[in-house]
């Protein structure tokens, strides 16, 4: 085993652990709050720092990675998520929402610091003139650890259910802390620290290339969060009347299903040769959303309508969301590739921090048709955006 596997193994299994918690803490703060009369939009509050923190550790987070080393900030990230469970384990009196908010932005700082060290990382370890590999690789770290998020959903149902709240965070905090520490004694030590010590005011990408897909991939996961991240746990629960095993189950399976999709994208869509695949099969999935929305409006069975196209906008999406973390480690400089990467993550954490508002509001307000058109409208923005990427060509496998 070469030095350069090993190193993604141990990138990927850090990744994998970070996300299993990560996954069931969202489950559970849904279904705890939900349980406790909170309404869809006071819910969707409780990840406005989650999120927001993200956008802000996106954009900083590049830059320590570039300064410090990637195995820093990655280890950094566990440990965060590590106090922002121990926040969570007090009594439930002390449960308050702006002790929730904190807690949940130390989430959100914890979760983009260890992805944006994981996709950067991956960079690394390819050779530059094996974008098929490349592709490949980042498939495999992106569809996996979707898939450990689904099992996280499910894990975060079941833990609710048989530990309680504050029984569920101290396990998942335990657990955590065992990887936390054999974390700190493998991770290659400068991994991705670059030669030259960026300014900051390098933070903003300058590349016409990053820039456009950053704003595609804002668009492309605020029309995801419209309505999976609140509206569609509380409609599955209430006009459904699905209990919280069902929920968690439905959704993680949903997220499992959607994690393998990615992992096999590039067999999907060939290796990739220009920006065609990023603008035809985001405007494929513009349609599904309006489709959903326009069967409901029909009268159609709602449970046939939500749950098929729920189950081909999975398909569709992971597609998407594979095809553009392919593009953006490729368009990344190898000095200092976590700037260019925590700039592209940044977009993506303000798409689903204004997916998340949108998903609490609107749904309250206007119920999940209304989420579902906006989710249309989002992604065929990604889809028109698309148009303006550069060729992208040599993908050698």
């Amino acid at each position: 085993m070469t030095a350069a596997i090993r190193q993604y193994l141990v990138i990927t299994g850090n990744y994998w652990a970070f996300t299993l918690t990560d996954g069931a803490l969202r489950m559970l703060v849904v279904l705890h709050f939900h349980q406790l009369g909170y309404s869809p939009l006071e819910i969707a509050l409780l990840f406005i720092f989650y999120e927001f923190f993200g956008v802000v550790t996106n954009l900083v987070g590049g830059y320590l990675g570039a300064r410090m080393g990637l195995n820093r900030t990655m280890n950094i990230g566990l440990f965060l998520q590590i106090v922002a469970l121990a926040m969570l384990a007090v009594p439930a009196a002390m449960l308050t929402v702006p002790w929730v908010m904190a807690a949940q932005a130390m989430s959100g700082i914890a979760k983009d610091l260890n992805k944006m060290s994981a996709k950067s990382g991956i960079k690394l370890l390819v050779p530059d003139e094996q974008q098929g590999t490349l592709y490949k690789w980042v498939a495999i770290l992106t569809g996996s650890k979707n898939t450990l998020k689904g099992v996280g959903f499910f894990l975060g149902g079941v833990l609710l259910m048989s530990a309680g709240f504050t029984g569920a965070v101290i396990i998942m905090a335990v657990a955590l802390g065992v990887v936390w520490l054999a974390s700190l004694f493998l991770l290659k030590q400068e991994l991705g620290k670059s030669k030259a010590k960026p300014k900051f005011s390098e933070i903003l990408s300058k590349s016409r290339a990053i820039n456009v897909l950053s704003a595609a991939r804002m668009f492309l996961f605020g029309a995801r969060d419209v309505w999976f991240v609140v509206a569609l746990p509380v409609y599955l629960h209430t006009v459904f009347g699905w209990d919280f095993w069902k929920v968690g189950g439905f959704m993680a399976t949903w997220i499992i299903g959607y994690g393998f999709i990615q992992t096999i994208a590039p067999r999907i869509t060939g290796n990739m040769e220009g920006k065609q695949p990023a603008v035809l099969w985001a405007a494929a999935l513009a349609v599904v959303p309006a489709a959903i929305a326009g069967g409901l409006m029909a009268g159609l069975s709602p449970q046939l309508v939500v749950i098929g196209g729920l189950l081909l906008f999975g398909v569709l999406f992971a597609i998407n969301s594979s095809l553009h973390s392919y593009l953006i480690v490729s368009y990344a400089r190898g000095d200092g590739v976590s700037l260019d990467v925590g700039f592209y993550y940044m977009s993506n954490a303000a798409g689903r921090l204004l997916g998340t508002i949108l998903s609490g509001w609107v749904y309250q307000a206007y119920g999940l048709e209304a989420c579902l058109w906006i989710s249309s409208g989002l992604v065929a923005m990604a889809s028109l955006l698309s148009v303006l990427l550069p060729e992208r060509r040599h993908a050698v496998a």
